[in-house]
């Protein structure tokens, strides 16, 4: 061989060593002509050990579905010109499996005479490590921060994801106690979305959105003719719950009637329908939520104690926001990728003295608030980011504008808590009060000692509007 010939051919060998692939060749016998230093790396094979030898050495796992044939004629790089790229695994020296992409093409001459095979072979171990590393990085943070549609990263919001996860694997009664706006229904459908008994329905009622004969109607059904208005049969809403889960949302607000009438279910898992004495067999798990403290009423004998300890068999405590601080942060980043996609908004967060004052604010309203703080500075921002000026006017107000004002209201207030007591509410005054809070059922209850429900009812017992009437 001339010198410039060895020149080029040694030149050519040190182009293929610098390569990160590995890359060999085959000639048409199928025997390994060349073998670079990446071939030598992904499979222990030193090139002097593999040339000579058949592919089999690298016992591919997918080679067109088959074992490397002892007979090259019959290799389907042969027959087909090339393979597909593909990851596979290729068996190392030492006996264990690497993550491979390899891809395979027939070399011919001018004439179509073949010459051999060029195989090359992508090592993905690594990639394959940051993979799972990505992934178990995701699954740890949706282990850690958010469980179904509850975000929290806070301690004591894990304390809560265990109990969840306890109360799923179990069919005990529930009773998830918490103040307003903390998220309570989402934590019964987080029990019941990773119960077993996933697939099977769950029922929502709110048991202080009816009237004591209405929540009757609807939880147990009735049959035709058994009151006023009753034309056809009508399931209730236990009936429909069967094999699944039924949530009874501000279950405190049962009348001593229909509590006699909730503990006869939990004791006999029977119900009867409105005008029918036919005794209909149920299997459902009831969880039960309230923002009220149940053993206070117990003790006060407004709740029927052994109703109380039927439902509270496992509970859960869902902490308020001010105890849940550290993941305010997280939320606001949910709520604004939910607002984003609602308004067709590209924004990315809240300005440093925004944020500020969001981690200030003591969030009487909760997680629900937060939300339509939120909710409120989309409807004014027009930047990328949420400014102060953006947010709703409680949460601007400094510390200090809130002393005054408390103590230039002092009187006022008291004033109101003493004239507004439930035994002498009126609709004139419950309207007045309205009206002095900006229609906030949330401030009128705290006004008046009630949760913000009880002000519905009373509205709808006098047919107040929900919102004021311009």
């Amino acid at each position: 061989m001339k010198t410039h010939e060895l020149w080029n051919v040694h030149f050519l060998n040190q182009i293929l060593d610098t390569m990160a692939e590995g890359l060999f060749t085959l000639d048409d016998n199928g025997t390994i002509t060349s073998w670079n230093k990446s071939m030598e790396k992904i499979s222990g094979y030193p090139a002097r050990e593999a040339v000579g030898k058949g592919c089999g050495l690298l016992q591919c796992s997918r080679c067109y579905g088959k074992k490397c044939p002892a007979d090259i004629s019959k290799c389907g790089v042969m027959r087909h010109g090339k393979t597909e790229t593909k990851e596979c695994f290729i068996r190392h020296k030492d006996g264990h499996d690497i993550p491979v992409i390899k891809n395979a093409r027939l070399a011919t001459d001018d004439d179509k005479h073949v010459l051999g095979i060029v195989e090359t072979i992508t090592d993905l171990t690594e990639l394959k490590k940051i993979k799972q590393t990505a992934e178990d990085a995701q699954r740890k943070l949706k282990k850690v921060y958010r469980l179904g549609n509850i975000i929290g990263k806070s301690a004591v919001m894990q304390n809560v994801f265990d109990a969840i996860r306890a109360a799923a694997d179990s069919q005990a009664n529930i009773l998830i106690q918490g103040d307003s706006g903390t998220g309570k229904e989402l934590v019964a459908g987080a029990i019941h979305y990773n119960s077993p008994n996933a697939e099977k329905p769950m029922i929502t009622v709110n048991c202080s959105a009816l009237s004591e004969a209405l929540l009757e109607s609807e939880l147990f059904g009735h049959v035709k003719g058994a009151f006023t208005g009753a034309h056809r049969d009508r399931k209730g809403r236990f009936e429909e719950a069967d094999q699944g889960t039924i949530f009874l949302d501000e279950i405190g607000e049962l009348t001593p009637y229909m509590q006699v009438k909730l503990l006869r279910v939990l004791q006999e898992r029977e119900i009867e329908r409105v005008g029918d004495s036919k005794r209909i067999k149920i299997n459902i798990r009831i969880i039960a939520a309230t923002h009220k403290n149940l053993f206070d009423l117990t003790r006060e004998g407004k709740f029927r104690e052994d109703l109380f300890y039927r439902l509270k068999v496992f509970p859960i405590n869902v902490p308020p926001l001010r105890d849940r601080r550290d993941d305010i942060p997280y939320l606001i980043n949910h709520f604004i990728q939910k607002g984003n996609k609602r308004e067709n908004k590209e924004i990315s967060k809240v300005s440093t003295a925004g944020m500020k004052k969001i981690m200030e604010h003591s969030w009487p309203g909760n997680i629900r608030e937060l939300e339509n703080a939120i909710e409120h500075a989309f409807v004014l921002c027009n930047y990328n980011q949420i400014e102060l000026a953006d947010l709703p006017v409680e949460l601007r107000e400094t510390q200090m504008e809130k002393t005054v004002n408390t103590f230039n209201q002092y009187d006022k207030t008291d004033q109101m808590k003493s004239n507004y007591q439930p035994h002498s509410l009126t609709r004139e005054s419950l309207v007045n009060l309205l009206d002095d809070c900006g229609w906030n059922k949330a401030e009128v209850g705290r006004r008046i000692n009630k949760s913000r429900t009880a002000v519905w009812k009373y509205m709808k017992k006098w047919d107040i509007p929900l919102q004021r009437k311009l």
